[in-house]
């Protein structure tokens, strides 16, 4: 694989506010690496700034997974057919069925057309194309290896739908059943207990406490059905406000997750298959292995392995051998670490990374078709429970005063 020569480093649009000499107010926008440049480059133009935010221009488009998927498969296709790169933006912004990925094209090739590369123009757009896509792209444009640096991209996109894909298939049916299920028992609870209600009224004997408990729940939940939707969603919200504000208690949620029976060991699974996947792409463009792995734990996706890839990082950056910073850390699976000591002492570490995120990925895939399989009888055994019990609370009076008048 050839060398990749050294890169321009990755430009962001930001948008600022401040006073001249003079104290009359300006605004405006400035693409930088970084914010300490924009504010470095204001000063020398004798502007005091007061306001400095990364931003995405009101009116750009937002490209979802699966869309970024299949507009970097078409570009990486169009470009690997030797075709110039305005051409191919402009036959992507003239055969696409959907308008998002249409417009977003459209400005693509403007930004393109005027002089700037690739990268800085989908630097405008960093809602549909994060850092790490960028830096790939930026590296192809600086080896002058744009075709396999977006296929690169397109596989990495397109594992990163599959697993996607994997996972919500996994909880999206249980969620579904259990929705199901809880609806089913509210409209017992609201609507077929109260009418047994009057009938126990009249026997006039104490009812069983199975029946005490049923129908107290019935009151409750007809009383207070409202205020506790209402609470429900304060609750929610109040602990997704929580998540984001606190890192600490984001950290605790993460490592919970993957603590989770049964779902926990697919979820780690399918977290070390994108991370692997991501350093393999990464390393295999030839982007230094600390800044690759700088790149990796940002687009973690849990905090845990967010922390123990940044603690890589600084292990790697003092010499220390990855596999040993891997193993050190407590976080990676064996099998990860085994494959990556021996990538790096073959000298193919990217190559290695590669196949044990198939092997991860497959491993999702088997898990994903057993907990279906497992959960499901599981739910209708639970669902079943519940309602049988529910059913067997409302006629136990009824089978006791039958009792009591055949004696």
């Amino acid at each position: 694989m050839p060398a990749a020569t050294p890169q321009a480093p990755l430009e962001h649009l930001f948008a600022w506010e401040g006073r001249d000499r003079h104290g009359q107010s300006l605004r405006g926008e400035l693409m930088a690496p970084g914010a300490s440049l924009v504010q470095a480059q204001l000063r020398r133009q004798g502007i005091f700034l007061t306001r400095l935010r990364p931003v995405r221009a009101a009116g750009q488009p937002a490209l979802s997974h699966a869309e970024r998927a299949v507009f970097t498969r078409q570009l990486a296709t169009l470009t690997r057919a030797s075709l110039p790169l305005l051409q191919s933006l402009d036959l992507m912004a003239r055969g696409q069925a959907s308008p998002v990925v249409q417009r977003l094209a459209q400005q693509l090739r403007q930004a393109v057309a005027t002089g700037q590369q690739l990268s800085s123009a989908m630097a405008r757009h960093p809602q549909s194309f994060p850092a790490l896509y960028r830096q790939m792209v930026a590296v192809g444009e600086s080896a002058g290896l744009m075709g396999p640096a977006l296929e690169g991209l397109a596989l990495h996109e397109e594992k990163a739908c599959a697993l996607r894909r994997q996972i919500r298939a996994a909880l999206l049916y249980p969620a579904v059943v259990m929705l199901v299920a809880g609806a089913v028992v509210a409209l017992i609870l609201g609507m077929v207990v109260p009418t047994f209600e009057s009938v126990f009224a009249s026997f006039g004997a104490e009812l069983p406490w199975p029946t005490r408990m049923v129908v107290a729940a019935s009151q409750t939940l007809v009383a207070a059905w409202w205020p506790a939707l209402l609470a429900l969603a304060a609750g929610i919200g109040l602990a997704r406000w929580m998540l984001r504000r606190f890192q600490a208690l984001q950290r605790l949620a993460d490592a919970a997750l993957l603590h989770l029976p049964l779902v926990g060991p697919l979820i780690e699974n399918a977290l070390l298959a994108r991370w692997t996947r991501t350093l393999s792409t990464l390393v295999g463009a030839g982007i230094p292995l600390v800044d690759a792995l700088g790149s990796v734990a940002a687009a973690a996706g849990n905090r845990v392995f967010e922390d123990a890839t940044r603690q890589l990082q600084r292990e790697v950056s003092t010499g220390q051998r990855l596999s040993q910073a891997m193993q050190a850390a407590g976080v990676f699976a064996p099998m990860v670490v085994q494959m990556t000591q021996v990538g790096e002492e073959s000298g193919s570490i990217d190559t290695l990374l590669g196949k044990t995120a198939e092997l991860l990925e497959a491993d999702v895939d088997e898990g994903v078709k057993g907990l279906s399989k497992l959960l499901e009888p599981v739910i209708i055994v639970i669902l079943g429970a519940v309602i049988g019990a529910i059913v067997v609370a409302l006629y136990l009076p009824i089978f006791q005063l039958g009792a009591v008048v055949s004696a």
